[in-house]
């Protein structure tokens, strides 16, 4: 074996690797920005006394969590369009990690609701609120500061699941990489540096996340 390191090829399209880490993080937050309003109401309805909303949060958050990822992909992409639906290739894939992330967080939110104290309810109530303004200004943000740490993970996660975008050309990072892998058969080189973008990325995310934890804490 006779392969010899060199990242000069990687460093020239190093701004390429940095606009597809860019695109990658933009893709996480509007999806799961976006991904918590639907998990916030899945999750009220999956507590409801109302049967039917309560079967339709279970089997979104059922059939979307037993389905592959890649697969909702494919099928946002490529089957979508023939039922005359028809998505750009970024727009496909923050609809497909939205719906995604919806699903699980659905159940993030659900055990935060269930863990809150009846009370909240009831003293929300008793103030003047009305049924959904005690949702919105005293069960939400209460609930909001317990699930921040399985908040976070998800957001890692989903950041991580950006690299299947690539799947259908969306240029981040992992399609960047793989395009200089190709065009200067740098196996070793693109990927090492692919993987350390997305660790460090990661490593900055959890601190930023864990700092946000610190400031929102009941004392």
């Amino acid at each position: 074996m006779d392969y010899r390191l060199n990242f000069d090829a990687v460093w020239r399209d190093f701004d390429l690797l940095l606009s597809g880490l860019g695109l990658g993080l933009s893709l996480a937050v509007v999806s799961i920005f976006i991904g918590s309003f639907i998990g916030l109401l899945a999750a009220f309805a999956m507590i409801s006394k109302n049967n039917l909303w309560r079967r339709i949060a279970v089997f979104y958050v059922t059939a979307i969590r037993n389905t592959p990822i890649l697969v909702l992909i494919f099928f946002t992409f490529f089957a979508l369009p023939q039922l005359g639906l028809r998505l750009g290739k970024i727009e496909s894939f923050v609809f497909t990690l939205t719906i995604y992330s919806g699903a699980y967080l659905t159940e993030v939110f659900r055990g935060g609701l269930v863990a809150l104290p009846v009370g909240l309810r009831e003293a929300g109530l008793a103030i003047g609120l009305t049924e959904w303004g005690t949702k919105i200004w005293v069960i939400i943000p209460v609930m909001i500061r317990s699930v921040l740490p399985a908040l976070s993970n998800n957001f890692i996660s989903l950041f991580k699941d950006t690299s299947l975008a690539a799947a259908i050309a969306v240029p981040e990072l992992t399609f960047y990489a793989r395009q200089i892998n190709v065009n200067t058969f740098r196996v070793i080189e693109s990927w090492a540096v692919a993987s350390l973008m997305y660790v460090s990325a990661c490593y900055l995310i959890a601190a930023g996340l864990r700092l946000l934890e610190r400031k929102l804490a009941i004392p």
